[in-house]
Order: structure tokens, then sequence, then C-alpha cells
């Protein structure tokens, strides 16, 4: 019942899907600019969505940020090869599913101190696990597979292997250092408006 109910989309369930999301997008309008902008940025909403809400919301977020983020700022590799949207979804529910079964509830049961050596490595594995999926399927196979061997993209190539694999995990850790300090801010003005509130009510 309690799985249940935790997985289940309500209105504040929704709202905090629509607010993240709509971080997500106005990051990606900087993607052009660095991945390490908007990379981050994506991968803290994620982790977000699976620790404030549930695993359904992150994985939503997974599938619709590669579709905003080919809209509104298309690189030629996604023209070149479409597919790799759906490698880049994957990898993000990748992302999610780890932080639902590796990071969250260690992180959740943290208390005050969410900043722990076990949270540190767990999120550092979640990362990871990102970054190797990414790299074994987008990396080693999609890229070098599908670009034709006359595009003047094929020169690029490792550039873009590194971007999908190298920078998939280092902009994951960003992100989840940006979790760390946005979970922990979010969580002390929560009880310092709560206390306010007792005050005034005793």
């Amino acid at each position: 019942m309690g799985k249940t109910k935790e997985n289940k989309f309500g209105t504040r369930q929704i709202a905090t899907t629509a607010v993240l999301l709509a971080i997500c997008i106005v990051s990606q309008v900087f993607k052009n600019l660095s991945i390490f902008i908007t990379g981050p940025i994506v991968n803290t909403c994620i982790v977000l969505a699976v620790l404030m809400v549930n695993l359904p919301c992150g994985i939503i977020l997974s599938i619709i940020t590669p579709i905003t983020a080919y809209m509104i700022a298309m690189s030629p590799v996604m023209m070149a090869v479409p597919a790799i949207i759906i490698f880049i979804m994957l990898g993000n529910i990748v992302l999610a599913v780890a932080v639902e079964f590796l990071f969250k509830k260690s992180f959740m049961g943290s208390g005050n101190n969410v900043f722990r050596i076990s949270n540190m490595a767990r999120a550092i594995l979640c990362s990871l696990a990102k970054g190797v999926f990414m790299g074994a399927t987008i990396s080693m196979w999609l890229l070098p597979a599908f670009i034709p061997e006359q595009s003047p993209l094929r020169n690029k190539l490792p550039v873009f292997q590194k971007t999908f694999s190298v920078f998939q995990f280092l902009t994951a850790c960003i992100g989840f250092v940006y979790v760390f300090i946005v979970y922990t801010v979010l969580k002390r003005a929560v009880e310092r408006d709560l206390s306010l509130f007792q005050k005034s009510d005793s």
C-alpha cells in the first residue's frame, strides 16, 4: 500500500514535475554554450524528482528532457544520428532507477547530515552507472556505427565519444552536488517555517 501511495500522481506530484521540467527547459536554452551548464541542472532535476516525488516522476523527466533539448537546441550529432535521443532517455532512466534503489533510502534517512561519505559514494555510483551505460551504447556503438564515413562529423568522433561518456559521468556528479545543496537549503527552510508557525500558534 505504501509503495502504491508513493508512486501515485496527484496535484502535488504533477506540480512538482512541472516545475522541475520548466527548470530543465530554461537550462536547455544554454545547451550549446556548454554541456556543463545544462547537463548538471537536468541531472539535478531528475534526481530531485525521484527524491521529492517518486520514480515515475523521474522517469517522465528522463524521457521528456531529451526531446525538449532536441527541439530547443538540436546539435549536429543529434541531427546526424536521431536514435541518440532514445539512448539519452535510457541513460537518464538508468540514473533515475539507480537513485531509487541505491541512493534514495540512504539519503532521505540521513536526517540533517546528508553530507555523509556513504551518500557521496552512492551518488558517484549512480553517476557512474549513467556514464558507463551511455559510454557503452552511444560512444562505443551508436556513433561509430551510424555517423557516415563521409560526414565531417566523423572527424569529431573522439569529442562526441567523450561527451557521451566521461562528460555524462562528470555532469551527473555535479548534479548530485547541487542536489545535496538544494535539498539541505529546502529542508532547513521548511524546518524554520515550521518552527515559526509553531511559535506563533502557541
